[in-house]
């Protein structure tokens, strides 16, 4: 099991490296709508058009960017949405059999549904290379490929929280891991 522990605090690090990545692009996103709205009032200041559909649609990418790459990180660092009623009310044991069978009948299952079912429109997209209905818009075929990056990367993030919750049933880790640090 030991060795399994260690793929598991192998992905974490990953999970948070790339969460700290990640959490970058919302200031990028931030700066890009402050200046597409300055150079829209601008524009209006100066009577010609300094915005573009460019900088609306690298908005949204980027805001898409932040949402699905940081769900694995928030799965990792139990952020993410949760009806805990019950759930909190629970011994640690308790809630280690929740999360082995909630990872592996519910989340893994539902991943790799999301993938199965991107695919198609991901792969179309890349044939075709398609771009944004809009004039002067941004390539749609990057961003749709994300889908995939960002459900497989869920997958491998539930991977480890299924060992680190077994861990626990087995007794080889402590029951009440240490809160981790937030680092978004």
């Amino acid at each position: 099991m030991e060795r399994w522990y260690r793929i598991a605090a192998g992905i974490d690090r990953l999970s948070d490296a790339l969460g700290r990545g990640v959490s970058w692009l919302v200031l990028v996103m931030v700066l890009v709508g402050a200046g597409n709205a300055l150079a829209r009032y601008l524009g209006r200041f100066l009577g010609t058009n300094l915005s573009s559909n460019a900088y609306l649609e690298l908005q949204w990418y980027l805001f898409s960017l932040v949402f699905l790459l940081a769900a694995g990180y928030a799965l990792g660092h139990d952020a993410h949405v949760r009806v805990d009623v019950i759930y909190g009310r629970l011994g640690p044991r308790a809630r280690a059999w929740i999360d082995v069978l909630g990872g592996l009948f519910l989340l893994l299952p539902f991943c790799g549904l999301a993938l199965w079912v991107s695919w198609p429109s991901v792969y179309n997209s890349w044939r075709v290379l398609e771009d944004s209905p809009d004039p002067g818009g941004l390539p749609r075929y990057p961003i749709k490929s994300v889908l995939l990056v960002a459900f497989a990367w869920v997958a491998v993030q539930g991977v480890s929280q299924v060992i680190k919750s077994i861990a626990v049933l087995r007794g080889d880790r402590p029951e009440e891991p240490p809160e981790p640090e937030a680092h978004l």
